[in-house]
């Protein structure tokens, strides 16, 4: 709930207010809604695993966790976008509305939803060719990858270094261009640490508690990663709202703004129902 309350009030405030119609707020409304979507797809499945509902068929699973992965993916794709978003308005302002102009706003946001998109497709694809005829319990709290391929009773060295290759060259190198671009914003503007180190923290938390899951082999998986998951696959949703919007003053200020009217006109329906 503070997840869809979150990053639906982050929506309808930038929605309602003209002057959040910027670059940044662009990306973040795409961020908040892919969060949205991201945690709706795992966690109601998982709180009926915490109670007592433990099953799923084998066609939900591969949806729930081809659109875990285009979500998960996406995400990650965007995060980079969005620090080189931060890296040019802080240390080139004069030029930021050429650089981070309509035209190549859209396309990035475009190109981070289709990447997630391909390469989801391009691992779930692979995994559909793979016979299951054994065991049918699933080591994690919801449809993953790694999970699934250990249940397969094909051969799945292909997918295996499928699954740490391309995670392990997307995952640290988005995760790259984010220390950079932040690093950059350090050494340019020293007043915009805190900040800084608020994205820092949870971008970490997304990319490596993701690196340390998918960059190993199957056979070291241990169990303990189910827990690892929950960091990126709740957590970081639930705290980018925070992070991203609700400590910025301009959004506190749209914020503000919106509910004014709202208090104003409840002191006035309060009023007239005393007379």
């Amino acid at each position: 709930m503070v997840t869809l309350l979150g990053n639906a009030l982050i929506l309808l405030v930038i929605q309602l207010d003209t002057r959040l119609h910027t670059p940044m707020y662009f990306f973040l409304t795409h961020l908040s809604f892919l969060d949205i979507c991201y945690s709706s797809v795992t966690v109601p499945k998982l709180l009926d695993v915490l109670s007592s509902e433990r099953r799923i068929s084998f066609y939900g699973c591969i949806a729930q966790m081809y659109f875990f992965h285009v979500l998960g993916s996406s995400e990650m794709f965007l995060l980079a976008v969005m620090a080189y978003d931060r890296f040019v308005a802080i240390c080139n302002p004069l030029r930021y509305t050429v650089l981070m102009r309509r035209a190549v706003c859209v396309p990035l946001a475009t190109c981070a939803w289709f990447g997630g998109f391909v390469h989801s497709t391009f691992h779930t694809g692979f995994l559909l060719r793979l016979s299951f005829c054994g065991p049918n319990e699933l080591d994690n709290f919801f449809c993953d990858a790694t999970p699934l391929l250990k249940l397969s009773c094909s051969d799945t060295r292909v997918d295996e270094i499928l699954l740490i290759v391309t995670p392990g060259i997307l995952g640290p190198s988005c995760f790259t261009l984010v220390l950079v671009s932040y690093n950059r914003i350090v050494e340019g503007r020293q007043k915009t640490f805190s900040t800084c180190a608020a994205h820092l923290m949870v971008v970490s938390i997304f990319y490596g508690t993701g690196i340390i899951v998918y960059v190993q082999p199957m056979s070291v998986y241990v169990p303990a990663n189910r827990f690892i998951t929950v960091f990126y696959a709740v957590i970081t949703p639930m705290l980018n709202p925070t992070i991203y919007a609700l400590r910025n003053k301009e959004v506190k200020g749209a914020l503000r703004k919106l509910l004014i009217p709202l208090n104003i006109a409840q002191v006035k329906t309060s009023t007239a129902s005393n007379i």
